[in-house]
C-alpha cells in the first residue's frame, strides 16, 4: 500500500478530506487567494498548486473518453457525455460540454491565481518558488492544450482576470493557443528537476521529462513531425532529461505494487482509502464485485488485437480461427480485455472462468450476456487498471498515467514514419521493444519488414498505438488528429459472436454511430457560456 506520506505535497490534510467524497473541485473565492494576508508561507503557496494539480483530469474522463471513440460502448447512461459524443446526438448544452470548458478554467485560474501571487510569500527560497512556478505553468498549458484540442479557438488567459473580463473575453486562434502552450513547456522545462532529482516523498510531481513529453504530444497533435523528432530525441537513450524505459511486464505495468516505476512519466495521484476512484465498479465482470456494466470494450477493438505472428486477423497466414478468437492473440489482448472463457485472475489467487456467451454458465450466470440487463453491453469486459487491493465498491488509489514511456516511442515511430525515415533502427527502437515487452517471440512480429511502403507502416504504427494504449483514454484524439473518425464512428459498433448470423455475420450490433466532419472535428462551444459572453463566437456548423 502506498505510503501517504509520499503523497504529502499533492494535498496537504485539509485538503485530502475534501477529495474523499468528489475529485472535482469548485474553485474557492478569489479573495481568498488574493488577500495580501493569505500568501504568508509557502504552505499558503503549495495549497493553491495542489488545487492546480488535483484539476488536471478526473478518472471518468480518463476512462470514459474511450466511450467516444471506435474502443468501447457506455451502454448504460451517458457517463461524461460519451454516450452523445460518439452517437453524434448532441448539441451544445451537452452537459459535458459546459463541464469540460468550466472545470479546465478553473484550473487555469489556479494556476494564474499562484503565479499572480506567489511573489508575495516572503523568504521562499527562490529554486523553490522557481520549480513551482514552472509546476504551475506546465499545468496551465495542460489546460489549454486540452481546451484547444476539442474546442478549437478558446480564450487564453495567462494572468487571473476579473468576472467582468470573464464576460467579455473573446477567443484566441488556435495557432496562437498552442503556440503558447509550447512556449510555457520549453520554459517550464528549463526549472523542473528530472524524475530522478525527486525525493521519494515528492514522487508524482510535474518533471522535466514530464513537460518534453508533453511538447512531444502538442507537436504530435499538430502534425510537426520535426519537433515531435525533436522533444522525443531528448528522452530516447539518454539519461539527461531523466531516467527512462518500459517496464518488463505490460501486466504488471498497471499494478499497485509496480507504481512511479521508470515508464510512468505523468500520473493523477491518488491514495488508498483518502483518495480513489472507482469506475471499475461499472466497467469490471459482475462476478468480480462489479454492480453493473456501464463501458465495455467492442468487437472493433478486439478485432485489432494482432495474432501471435503479428499478422492481422484477416491477413492470409494469420492463423485467425473465428471459433477460436481469442487464441495465439497479441498478450496485450488478455491484459486489457475480458472475454468468453477469460480466466480470471482472483485477488487472493487462483482464478475463476468468466462466462459471457448466453447459456454457457455451468453455475451462476452473472457475467453472461443478456440485451437490456446489467451486464456486458458488447459481450466484453475490461481488466487492464483493475486494482486487486481495491477496497469496498472496487475503490482503488492505483495512479492513473496520463504519459507514458510507451507512448513516447509510439509518437516517434509515427513522426519518424510521416518523415520517411522508419528503417529498421528506428524499428528496433520503438515498435520491437514494445512487442518484446506484451510478450511476442515469433520474428515475423518482432522484426521489420522491409518490404512495407509508408503506407503500410503507417497503418501498422497507428494500430500498434491503438493496442498498446487501450483503454486510457488517448483513442478519441488519435482518431480525430488521423482525421479518420468518419469511417470509425459511422455505423454500427459492434460487439461479441453472440447474434443472430444472418445480421452482421452474427457480431451484435450495439450502438449506431453518426460523425459528420463538417462538424464534429471540434465542439461546440458551450451554449450558456456564449448566453453569459456574447463575444465567443460559435465553431462552424453548429
Amino acid at each position: 500500500m502506498k505510503n501517504i506520506i509520499t503523497y504529502k505535497f499533492k494535498f496537504i490534510t485539509v485538503l485530502v478530506v475534501l477529495f474523499v467524497s468528489c475529485e472535482q473541485l469548485e474553485l474557492a473565492p478569489e479573495n481568498q487567494f488574493t488577500d495580501l494576508t493569505y500568501w504568508k508561507s509557502v504552505n499558503e503557496a503549495q495549497t493553491m498548486l495542489n488545487t492546480a494539480y488535483s484539476q488536471m483530469q478526473i478518472s471518468s474522463r480518463f476512462f470514459y473518453n474511450e466511450g467516444a471513440s471506435d474502443n468501447a460502448y457506455n451502454g448504460r447512461g451517458d457517463n461524461e457525455g460519451v454516450a452523445s459524443l460518439a452517437a453524434g446526438t448532441y448539441d451544445p448544452s451537452l452537459g459535458r460540454l459546459k463541464s469540460e470548458w468550466g472545470d479546465r478554467y478553473a484550473g487555469i485560474k489556479s494556476c494564474n491565481l499562484l503565479l499572480d501571487n506567489i511573489d508575495r510569500v516572503p523568504d521562499l527560497d527562490e529554486t523553490v518558488k522557481n520549480r513551482m512556478k514552472a509546476e504551475a505553468r506546465f499545468i496551465r498549458a495542460f489546460q489549454h492544450f486540452q481546451l484547444t484540442t476539442w474546442f478549437g479557438d478558446v480564450p487564453l488567459i495567462s494572468s487571473d482576470i476579473s468576472i467582468e473580463e470573464a464576460q467579455t473575453i473573446s477567443r484566441t486562434s488556435h495557432a496562437d493557443v498552442i503556440a503558447f502552450v509550447l512556449d510555457e513547456l520549453q520554459a517550464a522545462s528549463l526549472e523542473l528537476p528530472d524524475n530522478t532529482q525527486y525525493d521519494v516523498s515528492e514522487r508524482g510531481k510535474i518533471t522535466k521529462g514530464a513537460a518534453i513529453a508533453l511538447k512531444a504530444r502538442v507537436q504530435l497533435y499538430e502534425s510537426n513531425w520535426d519537433g515531435v523528432v525533436t522533444e522525443c530525441e531528448k528522452l530516447i537513450g539518454t539519461t539527461s532529461n531523466g531516467s527512462y524505459g518500459l517496464f518488463p511486464s505490460y501486466e504488471g505495468l498497471f499494478l499497485p505494487e509496480n507504481e512511479y516505476n521508470n515508464e510512468d512519466i505523468l500520473s493523477l495521484q491518488y491514495v488508498p482509502e483518502l483518495r480513489t476512484w472507482g469506475e471499475f465498479f461499472d466497467m469490471a465482470p459482475l462476478s468480480a464485485d462489479a454492480r453493473l456494466n456501464a463501458l465495455a470494450p467492442t468487437q472493433e477493438l478486439v478485432d485489432s488485437y494482432l495474432m501471435i505472428n503479428g499478422k492481422r486477423i484477416n491477413e492470409s497466414g494469420s492463423g485467425y480461427d473465428e471459433d477460436n478468437p481469442y487464441i495465439n492473440r497479441d498478450p496485450r489482448l488478455t491484459n486489457t480485455v475480458v472475454y468468453h472463457g477469460y480466466q480470471w485472475k482472483e485477488p487472493g489467487g487462483g482464478t475463476h472462468t468468466i462466462y459471457i456467451e448466453p447459456g454457457s454458465s455451468p453455475g451462476n450466470a452473472t457475467d453472461e450476456f443478456v440485451s437490456g440487463s446489467s451486464a456486458t453491453s458488447t459481450g466484453y469486459y475490461t481488466r487492464k487498471y483493475f486494482d486487486p487491493t481495491h477496497g469496498s465498491g472496487l475503490a482503488s488509489g492505483l495512479n492513473l498515467m496520463l504519459i507514458r514511456y510507451a507512448d513516447v516511442l509510439l509518437m516517434y515511430a509515427e513522426a519518424k514514419n510521416e518523415l520517411g525515415q522508419l528503417d529498421a533502427g528506428v524499428w528496433d527502437e520503438t515498435i520491437k521493444p514494445l512487442r518484446a515487452r506484451a510478450g511476442f517471440t515469433d520474428p515475423m512480429a518482432l522484426n521489420f519488414d522491409a518490404l512495407l511502403n509508408q503506407s503500410d507502416l503507417r497503418e501498422l504504427v497507428r494500430n500498434e498505438r491503438r493496442i498498446e494504449l487501450a483503454m486510457e483514454g488517448l483513442r478519441i484524439f488519435d482518431i480525430r488528429r488521423w482525421r479518420i473518425a468518419e469511417d470509425v464512428l459511422n455505423g454500427w459498433a459492434h460487439g461479441a459472436q453472440f447474434g443472430p448470423i444472418s445480421q452482421d455475420n452474427g457480431y451484435l450490433r450495439v450502438n449506431q454511430r453518426t460523425f459528420d466532419p463538417s462538424k464534429h472535428y471540434l465542439w461546440p462551444i458551450p451554449r450558456d457560456e456564449r448566453l453569459i459572453n456574447s463575444n465567443l463566437t460559435q465553431n462552424p456548423n453548429w
